[in-house]
């Protein structure tokens, strides 16, 4: 019987030790290499480093994350402050245009109430309001806010289905017919006669304009109810700009 020969070498596989023997230390050398990670961003391999490779091994991968950008940050200032530009051109249209027979559709002021326009119709007003006397400016928007909601709740008393926003915006827009007759009285101030009755057609004309919008059949019998207010507001109004 033979005596058992030795065993078989050991090839080492890739991963696995090598143990050497202190003798063949001389001629080793080398380098240990970062594992080489890549991530697939749109299509795109990018080197991952090691630093970002040893937080995601850690479980901190969140840090890490972009987010998308929304579009919704990404909208126009105005659309932001939901101003429409045209649409508060339109209203102003119909306010100094309030004849049925011009065709414009005068309920859209009512049915669809905005901030921006009827604010910046009233802050126009106080500012050509500095000419006369510069203390009333204040009250200006003041009586805007309060004196629509007087015509909000009368019109609710009365039965009126109208909301405070939608009376805000009417009596808001029509004094645009004020800031159109406010130039012509500087040049005819002089003549008393001709400026009253210019301010007569200045009242009456803001005053038709609010009234045939906020007064609608509902009211039926009640109608001079609401639009004696309605008037004595806009009188209020443009004695807040003359002064008188």
């Amino acid at each position: 019987m033979q005596p058992p020969g030795p065993p078989p070498a050991y090839t080492p596989t890739n991963g696995d030790f090598t143990f050497v023997s202190s003798a063949d230390t001389e001629d080793l050398s080398g380098s240990i290499a970062p594992p080489d990670v890549k991530l697939n961003l749109g299509g795109d391999f990018i080197k991952e480093s090691t630093a970002t490779t040893f937080l995601r091994q850690r479980g901190y991968g969140w840090l890490l994350e972009v987010e998308d950008d929304d579009p919704e940050d990404n909208k126009p200032l105005l659309e932001e402050l939901d101003i429409d530009l045209k649409d508060i051109y339109y209203k102003i249209r119909c306010v100094l245009m309030p004849m049925p027979s011009l065709g414009f559709n005068r309920q859209v002021v009512r049915d669809n109430p905005d901030f921006w326009g009827p604010l910046a119709v009233v802050l126009f007003f106080s500012m050509i309001s500095l000419y006369g006397q510069f203390r009333v400016v204040s009250w200006i928007i003041t009586i805007w806010i309060f004196g629509s909601l007087t015509i909000f709740l009368l019109a609710r008393v009365l039965g009126g289905e109208v909301a405070y926003g939608q009376v805000l915006g009417v009596i808001g827009y029509s004094l645009l017919p004020l800031i159109v007759v406010a130039p012509i009285l500087l040049v005819v101030g002089s003549f008393e006669v001709v400026s009253t009755l210019i301010k007569l057609f200045g009242v009456f004309w803001a005053a038709y304009s609010a009234a045939s919008l906020l007064v609608g059949e509902e009211f039926k019998t009640k109608k001079p109810l609401l639009i004696y207010p309605i008037f004595l507001l806009y009188i209020y109004f443009l004695s807040l700009y003359t002064g008188v």
